[in-house]
């Protein structure tokens, strides 16, 4: 639930008090201790703690099935998943939500992020556009479904398979049907108070700017995204976006605006001032190469 309102230092600290309760109990460790584990490393891996997420997957793995729930396996191959991809070990993690898949198990709460969506997501940052689209077609998606929190993951996972084939082939439909979808999105999680949604629609409404090259456009949703991740340390949602928010937010340290500590924080995260190459599979190239002013201001 803290997760979904977007309070992610709550949610971590609902956690760290969960376990510290659990493993006061003594030996032998209460059932749900190692689920607990599982969900300290996904949402580490949330503030980009790629270490600290490692050892709380290393932790769950350890207590093991005598102090897991029935879900456990499942979750903890969706949250080992997610550490390969944020390494960029991306055909590692589409191994482990295969295992996932086969250690799934039907828990009493719909799962709102579904593992064929997650799938999909990775096949995106592959470049692997059909495998996506035989997805989005697979599960009926339209930019023009009704809406509900059930299927936002999956809608806002439709928006960038449309975002990244206008990348690929410059079809003006695609992002006009993004753009649309997106902004039914944000009103609808606004609405219901899902600011964690939220934040991921504003990053993917500036993705769809910065694809047109509408750069001081792409700015405003971007901005409007670090002035609510900033408090609660969210970075993976940012860093996720890929190379073309690595551009945007060099623009906006070298027009020295708001938020510096943030930015610098972000580009860190993004390589330290490196250049930032997409992968040869990325269908999401730049629009143009970061200046060599941008590049300085990476460096800084």
């Amino acid at each position: 639930m803290k997760v979904a309102q977007g309070h992610l230092r709550e949610a971590i600290k609902v956690c760290q008090e969960a376990v510290q309760l659990a493993e006061a109990q003594g030996e032998p460790v209460l059932r749900g201790a190692a689920d607990l584990y599982t969900g300290l490393c996904e949402l580490s891996l949330a503030q980009n703690d790629l270490e600290a997420a490692k050892a709380h997957l290393l932790r769950s793995q350890e207590l093991g099935e005598d102090a897991a729930l029935p879900r456990w396996s499942y979750r903890w191959y969706l949250a080992q998943a997610g550490v390969k991809a944020a390494e960029g070990n991306l055909d590692d993690a589409l191994d482990a939500l295969d295992e996932a898949e086969r250690q799934y198990v039907r828990g009493p709460v719909p799962d709102v992020r579904t593992l064929a969506a997650l799938k999909a997501r990775l096949w995106v940052q592959q470049g692997r556009l059909a495998n996506a689209q035989n997805w989005a077609d697979g599960q009926g998606l339209s930019v023009d479904d009704d809406l509900s929190y059930l299927h936002e993951f999956d809608h806002i996972t439709l928006v960038r398979l449309l975002i990244a084939r206008y990348r690929h082939g410059q079809e003006e439909n695609y992002l006009q049907a993004a753009a649309a979808l997106l902004e039914r999105l944000r009103q609808a999680a606004e609405a219901g108070g899902r600011m964690g949604s939220v934040l991921e629609i504003l990053v993917q409404q500036a993705m769809a700017a910065e694809a047109q090259g509408h750069i001081a456009e792409a700015l405003v949703p971007l901005e409007q995204a670090m002035a609510w991740g900033e408090p609660e340390g969210c970075i993976r949602t940012f860093v996720d976006a890929g190379p073309p928010l690595a551009k945007l937010l060099a623009r906006m340290k070298a027009e020295g605006r708001r938020q510096k500590a943030y930015v610098s924080q972000l580009l860190v995260a993004f390589g330290m001032g490196k250049v930032i190459q997409p992968s040869a599979a990325s269908v999401q190239p730049l629009v143009e190469p970061l200046s060599e002013r941008e590049l300085e201001v990476c460096s800084w």
